[in-house]
């Protein structure tokens, strides 16, 4: 069950950091940031798209327990998700995301995300 679950959550970040690498534009859209420069695009490539591929890697490693690392990655990525989701939370009370999508939903999927993660630890 443990391999499903962190497989699932590599699953995400795999989709995630492809878009980043591919169209970088795409991804952020929905957050109303423009990417005006090649600076920015690459900003955006590196941190959605190389960082989602590599925890996808480290995920689909710790799916299969190679290495017997599986426990010890699937908590420090639930930790950068539960951090992810500590930051919307700070911005709900500093700014107030005026909608729910994206903001809101990001923040259900990275509790969605962790919690997953943690279970599979036991």
């Amino acid at each position: 069950m443990a391999a499903v679950l962190i497989g699932l959550v590599a699953l995400f970040f795999l989709g995630m950091g492809l878009l980043g690498l591919v169209a970088p534009r795409r991804l952020i859209l929905p957050f109303g940031i423009k990417l005006e420069s090649a600076t920015a695009r690459t900003e955006v490539r590196a941190v959605y798209g190389g960082f989602g591929v590599a925890i996808a890697a480290l995920l689909g490693f710790a799916a299969f327990d190679v290495g017997g690392i599986q426990r010890g990655a699937a908590i420090a990525v639930a930790v950068a998700l539960a951090g992810m989701a500590f930051g919307r939370l700070v911005a709900r009370f500093v700014e107030r995301p005026e909608r729910f999508y994206p903001s809101w939903l990001y923040f259900w999927v990275e509790v969605v995300l962790a919690a997953l993660l943690v279970a599979s630890t036991f």
